[in-house]
Protein backbone atom coordinates (compact mmCIF):
# COMPACT_ATOMS: atom_id res chain seq x y z
CA UNK A 1 0.00 0.00 0.00
CA UNK A 2 1.43 3.39 -1.01
CA UNK A 3 1.64 5.93 1.84
CA UNK A 4 3.43 9.21 2.62
CA UNK A 5 6.58 7.29 3.66
CA UNK A 6 6.74 5.20 0.46
CA UNK A 7 9.80 5.64 -1.74
CA UNK A 8 8.68 7.01 -5.12
CA UNK A 9 10.90 7.25 -8.20
CA UNK A 10 9.95 9.80 -10.85
CA UNK A 11 11.67 9.09 -14.17
CA UNK A 12 11.80 12.27 -16.25
CA UNK A 13 11.65 14.63 -13.27
CA UNK A 14 12.86 17.71 -15.19
CA UNK A 15 10.28 17.45 -17.95
CA UNK A 16 6.81 18.98 -18.22
CA UNK A 17 4.96 16.07 -16.59
CA UNK A 18 7.67 14.74 -14.27
CA UNK A 19 8.28 18.12 -12.65
CA UNK A 20 4.52 18.56 -12.12
CA UNK A 21 4.27 15.11 -10.49
CA UNK A 22 7.06 16.04 -8.06
CA UNK A 23 5.36 19.37 -7.21
CA UNK A 24 2.09 17.54 -6.49
CA UNK A 25 3.74 14.78 -4.46
CA UNK A 26 5.53 17.33 -2.26
CA UNK A 27 2.33 19.36 -1.85
CA UNK A 28 0.51 16.23 -0.67
CA UNK A 29 3.21 15.42 1.90
CA UNK A 30 5.28 12.74 0.15
CA UNK A 31 8.91 13.21 1.21
CA UNK A 32 10.75 10.10 0.03
CA UNK A 33 10.95 11.05 -3.67
CA UNK A 34 13.96 10.00 -5.75
CA UNK A 35 15.06 11.10 -9.22
CA UNK A 36 18.17 11.27 -11.38
CA UNK A 37 19.28 13.59 -14.17
CA UNK A 38 20.23 12.29 -17.64
CA UNK A 39 23.90 12.69 -16.71
CA UNK A 40 23.43 10.67 -13.55
CA UNK A 41 21.39 7.88 -15.17
CA UNK A 42 21.07 7.06 -18.86
CA UNK A 43 17.63 5.43 -19.10
CA UNK A 44 18.59 3.93 -22.48
CA UNK A 45 21.28 1.85 -20.74
CA UNK A 46 19.65 -1.33 -19.42
CA UNK A 47 22.50 -2.31 -17.07
CA UNK A 48 22.57 1.12 -15.43
CA UNK A 49 18.77 1.22 -15.02
CA UNK A 50 18.72 -2.25 -13.46
CA UNK A 51 21.60 -1.38 -11.12
CA UNK A 52 19.89 1.86 -10.04
CA UNK A 53 16.58 0.13 -9.25
CA UNK A 54 18.34 -2.72 -7.42
CA UNK A 55 20.17 -0.22 -5.20
CA UNK A 56 17.23 2.05 -4.49
CA UNK A 57 14.23 -0.36 -4.53
CA UNK A 58 11.43 2.22 -4.90
CA UNK A 59 7.91 1.23 -3.86
CA UNK A 60 6.43 3.01 -6.89
CA UNK A 61 7.67 4.32 -10.24
CA UNK A 62 6.23 7.03 -12.47
CA UNK A 63 7.51 6.66 -16.03
CA UNK A 64 7.25 10.25 -17.26
CA UNK A 65 10.55 10.10 -19.17
CA UNK A 66 10.11 10.12 -22.95
CA UNK A 67 11.25 11.76 -26.15
CA UNK A 68 8.33 14.00 -27.14
CA UNK A 69 7.55 16.70 -29.70
CA UNK A 70 5.08 18.07 -32.22
CA UNK A 71 4.22 17.06 -35.79
CA UNK A 72 7.49 18.31 -37.29
CA UNK A 73 9.90 16.58 -34.90
CA UNK A 74 7.85 13.35 -34.79
CA UNK A 75 7.96 13.12 -38.58
CA UNK A 76 11.59 14.23 -39.02
CA UNK A 77 13.26 12.27 -36.21
CA UNK A 78 11.30 9.02 -36.55
CA UNK A 79 14.19 6.67 -35.73
CA UNK A 80 15.05 8.58 -32.56
CA UNK A 81 11.41 8.67 -31.45
CA UNK A 82 10.92 4.93 -31.78
CA UNK A 83 14.36 3.89 -30.47
CA UNK A 84 14.60 6.28 -27.53
CA UNK A 85 11.07 5.65 -26.28
CA UNK A 86 11.25 1.88 -26.68
CA UNK A 87 14.61 1.80 -24.89
CA UNK A 88 13.50 3.95 -21.94
CA UNK A 89 10.24 2.14 -21.28
CA UNK A 90 11.54 -1.40 -21.87
CA UNK A 91 14.48 -0.80 -19.51
CA UNK A 92 12.32 0.69 -16.76
CA UNK A 93 9.41 -1.77 -16.98
CA UNK A 94 11.52 -4.92 -17.25
CA UNK A 95 14.02 -3.80 -14.60
CA UNK A 96 11.15 -2.96 -12.25
CA UNK A 97 9.87 -6.53 -12.69
CA UNK A 98 13.34 -8.02 -12.13
CA UNK A 99 13.70 -5.99 -8.91
CA UNK A 100 10.32 -7.10 -7.57
CA UNK A 101 8.77 -3.65 -7.93
CA UNK A 102 5.08 -4.39 -8.38
CA UNK A 103 3.64 -0.90 -8.84
CA UNK A 104 4.20 1.73 -11.53
CA UNK A 105 2.40 4.13 -13.84
CA UNK A 106 3.46 4.34 -17.46
CA UNK A 107 2.40 7.51 -19.26
CA UNK A 108 1.23 6.79 -22.77
CA UNK A 109 -0.34 9.28 -25.18
CA UNK A 110 -3.56 9.91 -27.06
CA UNK A 111 -1.42 9.46 -30.23
CA UNK A 112 -1.77 5.69 -29.76
CA UNK A 113 -5.35 5.74 -31.06
CA UNK A 114 -6.29 5.34 -34.75
CA UNK A 115 -6.30 8.47 -36.89
CA UNK A 116 -9.93 8.21 -37.91
CA UNK A 117 -11.55 6.47 -34.96
CA UNK A 118 -14.91 7.50 -33.50
CA UNK A 119 -15.00 10.52 -31.20
CA UNK A 120 -14.76 10.82 -28.27
CA UNK A 121 -12.09 8.13 -28.12
CA UNK A 122 -12.66 5.21 -25.76
CA UNK A 123 -9.83 3.09 -24.34
CA UNK A 124 -11.20 0.11 -26.28
CA UNK A 125 -10.41 1.80 -29.62
CA UNK A 126 -6.69 0.99 -29.28
CA UNK A 127 -5.40 -1.03 -32.28
CA UNK A 128 -8.69 -0.81 -34.20
CA UNK A 129 -7.40 1.21 -37.17
CA UNK A 130 -4.51 2.95 -38.92
CA UNK A 131 -2.39 5.44 -36.98
CA UNK A 132 -1.67 9.05 -37.93
CA UNK A 133 1.34 8.77 -40.27
CA UNK A 134 3.19 11.85 -39.00
CA UNK A 135 3.68 10.38 -35.51
CA UNK A 136 3.27 6.63 -35.95
CA UNK A 137 6.86 5.90 -34.79
CA UNK A 138 6.16 7.57 -31.44
CA UNK A 139 2.71 5.96 -31.22
CA UNK A 140 4.03 2.46 -31.92
CA UNK A 141 6.65 2.86 -29.17
CA UNK A 142 3.95 3.94 -26.71
CA UNK A 143 1.64 1.07 -27.76
CA UNK A 144 4.52 -1.34 -27.06
CA UNK A 145 4.80 0.14 -23.55
CA UNK A 146 1.07 -0.31 -22.94
CA UNK A 147 1.14 -3.90 -24.16
CA UNK A 148 4.25 -4.62 -22.11
CA UNK A 149 2.48 -3.45 -18.93
CA UNK A 150 -0.65 -5.40 -19.85
CA UNK A 151 1.21 -8.64 -20.48
CA UNK A 152 3.49 -8.34 -17.45
CA UNK A 153 0.34 -7.93 -15.36
CA UNK A 154 -1.08 -11.12 -16.87
CA UNK A 155 2.06 -13.26 -16.64
CA UNK A 156 3.89 -11.83 -13.62
CA UNK A 157 0.93 -10.51 -11.54
CA UNK A 158 2.34 -6.98 -11.44
CA UNK A 159 0.22 -3.84 -11.01
CA UNK A 160 1.52 -1.75 -13.92
CA UNK A 161 -0.99 0.94 -14.92
CA UNK A 162 -1.11 3.07 -18.07
CA UNK A 163 -2.57 6.55 -18.24
CA UNK A 164 -3.31 7.95 -21.69
CA UNK A 165 -3.07 11.75 -21.47
CA UNK A 166 -4.21 14.07 -24.22
CA UNK A 167 -2.03 17.03 -25.39
CA UNK A 168 -0.46 18.33 -22.18
CA UNK A 169 0.77 21.87 -21.53
CA UNK A 170 1.96 24.00 -18.62
CA UNK A 171 5.07 25.15 -16.71
CA UNK A 172 8.41 23.71 -17.95
CA UNK A 173 6.99 23.07 -21.43
CA UNK A 174 9.07 23.15 -24.61
CA UNK A 175 8.24 26.28 -26.63
CA UNK A 176 10.39 25.63 -29.69
CA UNK A 177 8.41 26.68 -32.77
CA UNK A 178 9.38 23.56 -34.75
CA UNK A 179 9.79 20.83 -32.16
CA UNK A 180 7.10 21.54 -29.53
CA UNK A 181 3.42 20.64 -29.35
CA UNK A 182 0.95 23.01 -30.97
CA UNK A 183 -0.18 25.00 -27.90
CA UNK A 184 3.26 26.01 -26.54
CA UNK A 185 4.35 26.69 -30.14
CA UNK A 186 1.38 29.08 -30.51
CA UNK A 187 2.26 30.79 -27.22
CA UNK A 188 5.83 31.38 -28.48
CA UNK A 189 4.62 32.62 -31.89
CA UNK A 190 2.15 35.06 -30.36
CA UNK A 191 4.73 36.26 -27.85
CA UNK A 192 7.15 36.96 -30.74
CA UNK A 193 4.40 38.97 -32.47
CA UNK A 194 4.01 41.01 -29.32
CA UNK A 195 7.77 41.62 -29.06
CA UNK A 196 8.27 42.52 -32.71
CA UNK A 197 5.03 44.46 -33.13
CA UNK A 198 3.93 42.25 -36.06
CA UNK A 199 0.33 41.98 -37.23
CA UNK A 200 0.18 38.51 -38.80
CA UNK A 201 0.10 35.08 -37.16
CA UNK A 202 0.95 32.09 -39.38
CA UNK A 203 -0.34 28.73 -38.19
CA UNK A 204 0.28 25.28 -39.65
CA UNK A 205 -2.39 23.66 -41.81
CA UNK A 206 -5.89 25.04 -42.30
CA UNK A 207 -6.58 25.66 -38.60
CA UNK A 208 -9.61 23.35 -38.60
CA UNK A 209 -8.07 20.29 -36.92
CA UNK A 210 -9.60 19.90 -33.46
CA UNK A 211 -7.55 19.15 -30.35
CA UNK A 212 -8.17 18.55 -26.68
CA UNK A 213 -5.61 19.75 -24.13
CA UNK A 214 -5.04 19.16 -20.43
CA UNK A 215 -3.17 21.39 -18.01
CA UNK A 216 -0.17 19.54 -16.58
CA UNK A 217 -1.27 20.06 -12.95
CA UNK A 218 -4.47 18.15 -13.73
CA UNK A 219 -2.45 15.31 -15.26
CA UNK A 220 -0.13 15.21 -12.23
CA UNK A 221 -3.20 15.10 -9.99
CA UNK A 222 -4.52 12.15 -12.03
CA UNK A 223 -1.17 10.34 -11.70
CA UNK A 224 -1.23 10.55 -7.90
CA UNK A 225 -4.96 9.77 -7.75
CA UNK A 226 -4.52 6.55 -9.75
CA UNK A 227 -1.27 5.67 -7.98
CA UNK A 228 -3.47 4.93 -4.96
CA UNK A 229 -6.33 3.29 -6.90
CA UNK A 230 -6.80 -0.27 -8.01
CA UNK A 231 -8.70 -0.43 -11.26
CA UNK A 232 -9.83 -3.14 -13.62
CA UNK A 233 -7.72 -3.36 -16.76
CA UNK A 234 -4.51 -1.51 -17.59
CA UNK A 235 -5.40 1.72 -19.39
CA UNK A 236 -7.33 4.90 -18.51
CA UNK A 237 -7.76 8.06 -20.61
CA UNK A 238 -6.86 11.37 -18.97
CA UNK A 239 -8.12 14.55 -20.61
CA UNK A 240 -10.39 17.56 -20.24
CA UNK A 241 -13.18 16.08 -22.36
CA UNK A 242 -13.37 19.30 -24.44
CA UNK A 243 -11.81 20.12 -27.79
CA UNK A 244 -11.35 23.24 -29.93
CA UNK A 245 -9.93 23.90 -33.39
CA UNK A 246 -6.34 25.11 -33.76
CA UNK A 247 -7.80 28.41 -35.03
CA UNK A 248 -9.87 28.76 -31.83
CA UNK A 249 -6.80 28.11 -29.67
CA UNK A 250 -4.88 30.72 -31.65
CA UNK A 251 -7.62 33.30 -31.01
CA UNK A 252 -7.68 32.48 -27.27
CA UNK A 253 -3.91 32.89 -26.99
CA UNK A 254 -3.96 36.14 -28.99
CA UNK A 255 -6.66 37.47 -26.67
CA UNK A 256 -4.58 36.59 -23.59
CA UNK A 257 -1.15 37.82 -24.76
CA UNK A 258 -2.04 40.80 -27.00
CA UNK A 259 -5.73 41.46 -26.28
CA UNK A 260 -6.05 44.94 -27.76
CA UNK A 261 -4.27 44.37 -31.04
CA UNK A 262 -5.80 43.27 -34.35
CA UNK A 263 -3.87 40.31 -35.68
CA UNK A 264 -4.56 38.58 -38.98
CA UNK A 265 -4.36 34.77 -38.93
CA UNK A 266 -2.82 33.17 -42.03
CA UNK A 267 -2.63 29.45 -42.78
CA UNK A 268 0.44 27.62 -44.07
CA UNK A 269 -1.20 24.90 -46.16
CA UNK A 270 2.19 23.39 -47.02
CA UNK A 271 2.31 22.09 -43.43
CA UNK A 272 0.32 19.05 -42.21
CA UNK A 273 -2.95 19.27 -40.27
CA UNK A 274 -2.37 15.99 -38.44
CA UNK A 275 -5.32 13.98 -37.13
CA UNK A 276 -8.62 15.74 -38.03
CA UNK A 277 -10.05 15.50 -34.51
CA UNK A 278 -8.84 14.06 -31.23
CA UNK A 279 -10.84 14.19 -28.00
CA UNK A 280 -10.74 11.50 -25.34
CA UNK A 281 -13.68 9.83 -23.65
CA UNK A 282 -12.86 10.29 -19.94
CA UNK A 283 -15.95 8.57 -18.52
CA UNK A 284 -13.88 5.74 -17.06
CA UNK A 285 -11.61 8.16 -15.15
CA UNK A 286 -14.73 10.03 -13.98
CA UNK A 287 -16.27 6.74 -12.81
CA UNK A 288 -13.29 6.19 -10.48
CA UNK A 289 -13.73 9.70 -9.09
CA UNK A 290 -11.13 11.76 -10.99
CA UNK A 291 -12.07 14.97 -12.82
CA UNK A 292 -9.96 17.80 -14.31
CA UNK A 293 -10.13 21.12 -12.47
CA UNK A 294 -8.22 23.71 -14.52
CA UNK A 295 -10.01 26.38 -16.57
CA UNK A 296 -8.40 26.67 -20.02
CA UNK A 297 -7.93 30.45 -20.11
CA UNK A 298 -6.51 30.53 -16.57
CA UNK A 299 -4.14 27.64 -17.38
CA UNK A 300 -2.87 29.38 -20.53
CA UNK A 301 -2.25 32.58 -18.50
CA UNK A 302 -0.27 30.60 -15.89
CA UNK A 303 1.73 28.88 -18.63
CA UNK A 304 2.55 32.18 -20.32
CA UNK A 305 3.62 33.66 -16.98
CA UNK A 306 5.97 30.69 -16.48
CA UNK A 307 7.32 31.16 -20.03
CA UNK A 308 8.13 34.80 -19.25
CA UNK A 309 9.77 33.91 -15.92
CA UNK A 310 11.90 31.13 -17.43
CA UNK A 311 13.07 33.43 -20.20
CA UNK A 312 13.56 36.35 -17.77
CA UNK A 313 11.13 38.51 -19.76
CA UNK A 314 9.07 41.21 -18.05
Amino acid sequence: MINLKSKIYVAGHKGLVGSAIIRKLKKKGYKNIIFRSKKQLDLKNQKKVLSFLKRNKPDFIFIAAAKVGGIYSNDKYRAEFIFDNLSIQVNLIHSAYLCGIKNLIFLGSSCVYPRNCKQPIKESYLLTGELEKTNDAYAIAKIAGIKMCENYNIQYKTNYKCLMPTNTFGPNDNYDALNSHFLPALIKKVHDLRLNNKKELIIWGNGLAKREVIYVDDLADACIFFMKKNFFGTTINIGSGKDFSIKEYAKKILNIIIPKKKIKIKYDLSKPNGTPRKVLDIKLANKYGWRPKAKLDVAIKKTYKNFLENNKIV
